[in-house]
């Protein structure tokens, strides 16, 4: 953070968004059953970043603040952490992938055909 940012309106710290994450990831992890957490390896565009997946496959994902941070998130969070590049994307986030892409081009084609 620079020497002004603080000043600066509107403008979040770092500890404040991985605060918001947290909050966020407890409640939607509070939501849902079955839920595990899988780390994304850091690449040259995205930071280190988790995928919680509950039992149905739906998903979120989130910056937690590195490798240790996701550890930590899943001691808070009491879920299982799979590394992704061991283990994969569990099928059932590929499955709810697939069927949200069917009910958006079933939601699209109705609008169409009422327009």
């Amino acid at each position: 953070m620079g020497l002004f940012d603080r000043l600066r309106p509107g403008r979040r710290s770092r500890a404040d968004g991985q605060a918001a994450d947290l909050k966020y990831l407890r409640e939607w992890t509070a939501q849902r059953t079955g839920v595990e957490a899988f780390i994304e390896p850091k690449t040259t565009v995205t930071e280190l970043t988790v995928v919680l997946v509950a039992s149905d496959g739906e998903w979120t994902r989130r910056r937690v603040g590195g490798e240790a941070g996701a550890r930590r998130l899943s001691g808070v969070l009491q879920t299982p952490v799979y590394d992704v590049q061991k283990v994969g994307y569990p099928q059932r986030m590929r499955d709810f992938d697939a069927r949200r892409r069917i009910e958006r081009r079933r939601e699209l084609r109705e609008e169409l055909e009422e327009g």
